[in-house]
């Protein structure tokens, strides 16, 4: 039997088992993977909730216009209702979030507004003021406003819950969320909490947002808010979907943590998610030891990695912020103690450097005068010449030198290193906090790499 329209698909997400990040706890651990939703994430139950809600109370009207800030989520699922049900989209986001996002939500008619992120929630240039006032100036419109429309945690608590409560036959446990609206952390526990008030609801929270602290003490303290890197969870303010006394605990993941564990779960599970999915498993793994053997523990992937593949699954991008561990320039020589970069002068003759080269066994040096590195010589490159022209032995350096290695910071990654090495380039040099020189070829890169 075939569905009427592509809204009929959201809902009814797979429970998977995690096997091997988890493996060391003493519970089951199971994953509510949103991202088969058709928008690829769980705001798309909430999305289509709010639009129904909006339709019935007379707010939007046919032919009308759906304004909203987002952090691009929310803006695929009510892009998707819009075109089903035909009305228009414009949607106000941050500069915070990836690019892939915006283009997305383009890709499927909607207009997009950027704005600043590091404003306050009430500055005129953020974007809840931004999409409020849109709201205003335009004619036939209605702000959506995810935060305070209480549509989006009835629609958890009309089908996520539910739908997490028969998955586990009723054996739930604990329910694990990177909570940001507050919609589907409150919507969801309420209706677990009603079947079994045991249950422990826990959020997990980023470092920068106001959440936890606001749960603990009842206090909105803006001391705590700093920018942050994470997308799609923490907030500035408390949003009125919360119902911070059907929460048990939060747990608060940094940005690079998230990031890490994100990428862990789609290369070690196959679960390809985005950023928060990984601040929420993070957050388990750092509250492993309150779990017991027969807890069953099941923690929400609101999307999809796709979503994120020029950020954290972006290599330049997690090693320029720190949060990938590679290997450096530094690394790979720290293991040589005090040894003497070897260089010549460009007034010795190639027969010396010959020798040096024998003597050393190397088959990279570089040219250097008062006045720094100005050139090199290498084994492959005298080999050629001394073929073509027995003589060149005796002549100097200076008139046969090659271009010299490129010199790069000496915190430069090992796969920068080997983009830099070619056929013709067979080394970099870099210097260290003493301004001394040292060398790295491609061997040093070929023997990093293996180990």
């Amino acid at each position: 039997m075939w569905l009427n329209n592509i809204l009929e698909t959201i809902g009814n997400t797979p429970l998977i088992k995690l096997n091997k990040i988890t493996k060391d706890l003493p519970c089951t651990i199971l994953a509510k993977v949103e991202y088969f939703n058709p928008g690829n994430s769980i705001k798309d139950r909430m999305a289509l909730k709010m639009v129904e809600v909006a339709e019935k109370e007379g707010k939007l009207k046919p032919g009308g216009i759906i304004i909203e800030g987002t952090s691009g989520n929310t803006g695929m699922g009510l892009a998707l209702a819009a075109c089903v049900k035909g009305y228009k989209c414009i949607f106000v986001t941050t500069d915070k979030q990836s690019k892939e996002k915006a283009d997305i939500l383009k890709a499927v008619g909607a207009e997009v507004i950027v704005c600043p992120t590091n404003v306050e929630p009430s500055d005129p240039r953020s974007y809840y003021s931004v999409a409020a006032r849109l709201a205003k100036e335009t004619p036939n419109s209605f702000h959506m406003n995810q935060y305070d429309n209480l549509a989006n945690r009835e629609a958890h608590y009309e089908t996520t819950g539910p739908e997490i409560w028969e998955q586990t036959e009723e054996k739930i446990t604990h329910l694990v969320i990177a909570t940001g609206t507050g919609g589907t952390i409150t919507g969801t526990a309420k209706y677990l909490k009603e079947k079994n008030p045991a249950i422990k609801i826990w959020a997990v929270d980023v470092y920068g947002s106001l959440l936890k602290k606001y749960h603990e003490t009842g206090e909105i303290d803006m001391s705590e808010v700093h920018p942050y890197i994470t997308e799609g969870i923490g907030e500035d303010f408390v949003p009125a979907n919360y119902d911070m006394s059907l929460i048990d605990k939060f747990e608060l993941v940094n940005d690079k943590d998230g990031a890490v564990m994100a990428r862990r779960i789609s290369k070690e599970e196959g679960i390809f998610v985005g950023y928060s999915s990984g601040s929420a498993l993070q957050g388990i793994m750092q509250l492993k030891n309150e779990f017991k053997k027969d807890d069953v523990v099941v923690v929400v992937f609101c999307d999809h990695g796709s979503r994120y593949v020029g950020k954290v699954y972006n290599d330049q991008w997690m090693m320029e912020r720190g949060f990938l561990d590679v290997k450096t320039f530094k690394d790979l020589v720290s293991g040589r103690g005090t040894k003497r970069l070897v260089t010549i002068d460009p007034k010795q003759t190639v027969a010396e450097v010959i020798e040096l080269m024998k003597k050393y066994d190397i088959e990279n040096v570089p040219v250097m005068n008062s006045d720094g590195i100005i050139g090199s010589l290498s084994e492959s490159g005298l080999f050629k010449k001394i073929l073509s022209n027995p003589e060149i032995k005796n002549e100097l350096v200076q008139s046969v030198m090659e271009k010299a290695y490129p010199v790069v910071p000496f915190d430069t990654p090992v796969e920068r290193l080997s983009n830099l090495i070619s056929k013709e380039t067979g080394a970099v040099l870099s210097k260290d906090d003493s301004g001394n020189y040292h060398i790295v070829t491609k061997y040093d890169i070929i023997q990093s790499l293996a180990k």
